[in-house]
């Protein structure tokens, strides 16, 4: 083959990475884009060096898994003069540890995917955030890589989150929040540490996420076509992740369809800052195609109906997008039909990355969850942008 062929092969890979890492399985029309290329890459260099979100940053902290894997994670400290510091320095060493909220982000995104809710809740309670194995700032997993190599499982993410609030929370009340694959990762939590869940947990918080049957998700896309990506993806996947430098050069080649998969699945809404749109691009874009395959077949797995149980005493809220593509509203309806007293928020014209897209609407339900679990007192003013 010729380069001209090896740049063929390059493009028709980015553009299955581009649906992977956006969720989907497999590809789609995307609209004809109508100004030049040069001019969208120009736009795409402005929105970098502008782009006011993921800056927040808070004091490092790093974790180490049971197979050696360096888990970073950042901790936001509440705020000398807010009214739970003054409570805490006039009870002295009597007063208990603080509630510490804890969140967990999605397949192919990092912490700073929650940007929004941390800067609302900045100060006002304290607050950990981390990065999944092999994304953000985290170690590539180690259990990963080698000969022996093995696919990551959400019973493995389960775990790295108790090793996380080992280090960082390892007393005091804790508030579990997951988005998509860090939902899936807290009810792992929950399968395997349940004394964990009574003894610490006082809420939780579970967005555009699923308890199982992922198999049947069809991302908007015809069955059949679904169903025959479905039998040879995970073989593709391994192939891809063994021409990395291939794959991520067909990922330059083919940016513009790349930012238009993303758009469509994770945002429903037509006004989407175009800063968030291009926010949520490097985050995905920046997951290499060798995590993007360790990580994939876990999901055709996964099934934590089971461990929904432990949440049952709990205030909930489970949250979810009205056109989320990849995994559907359904899946959050479906556990809220298992935990009864939670409270249900279908945030209308929203798609994957609702707390990307409508961070109003999500801040403002977790508020309300953390007034239920007596984490803030109602009536605390958010900074909900």
């Amino acid at each position: 083959m010729g380069e001209s062929s090896s740049w063929r092969r390059a493009g028709f890979a980015g553009a299955a990475i581009g649906v992977l890492a956006a969720g989907a399985a497999a590809g789609v029309a995307v609209e004809r884009l109508t100004v030049g290329r040069s001019v969208r890459q120009k736009a795409r260099l402005a929105l970098d060096a502008t782009g006011p979100y993921g800056g927040l940053r808070g004091t490092p902290g790093r974790a180490l898994a049971d197979d050696g894997t360096v888990l970073y994670y950042e901790v936001d400290e509440v705020e000398a003069d807010t009214p739970v510091a003054r409570r805490r320095r006039l009870f002295g060493r009597r007063e208990p540890a603080p509630v510490t909220v804890v969140f967990s982000h999605g397949y192919c995104l990092n912490q700073d995917s929650w940007h929004f809710q941390r800067a609302a809740l900045r100060g006002l309670v304290r607050t950990v955030h981390w990065d999944q194995r092999s994304h953000g700032r985290s170690g590539h997993g180690s259990s990963q890589t080698g000969p022996d190599a093995v696919p990551v499982s959400i019973d493995r993410l389960g775990r790295d989150l108790r090793t996380v609030i080992d280090a960082a929370a390892p007393e005091g009340p804790l508030v579990l929040v997951g988005h998509s694959m860090g939902g899936m990762t807290v009810m792992a939590l929950a399968e395997q540490y349940p004394e964990l869940i009574r003894d610490r947990v006082v809420g939780v918080a579970l967005v555009g996420t699923s308890a199982g049957k992922l198999g049947e998700v069809t991302y908007g896309l015809p069955l059949a076509g679904v169903n025959a990506v479905r039998r040879v993806l995970p073989g593709v996947l391994r192939a891809l992740g063994s021409q990395a430098e291939l794959v991520e050069r067909g990922r330059r080649a083919t940016a513009d369809l790349f930012a238009g998969l993303i758009k469509k699945y994770s945002f429903a809404s037509k006004d989407v800052d175009p800063a968030v749109a291009r926010f949520a691009e490097r985050m995905i874009e920046s997951t290499p195609i060798d995590v993007v395959a360790a990580f994939y077949p876990a999901f055709a797995e996964h099934d934590k109906a089971a461990a929904l149980a432990a949440f049952g005493e709990l205030p909930v809220l489970a949250l979810a997008g009205d056109n989320d593509l990849v995994t559907p509203s359904s899946h959050t309806e479906a556990i809220a039909d298992l935990l009864p007293d939670a409270e249900l928020v279908i945030v209308p014209d929203a798609g994957h990355l609702v707390m990307l897209e409508h961070p109003e609407a999500v801040t403002d339900r977790l508020a309300d969850l953390l007034v239920r679990a007596g984490v803030v007192p109602a009536g605390e003013t958010f900074r909900t942008r």
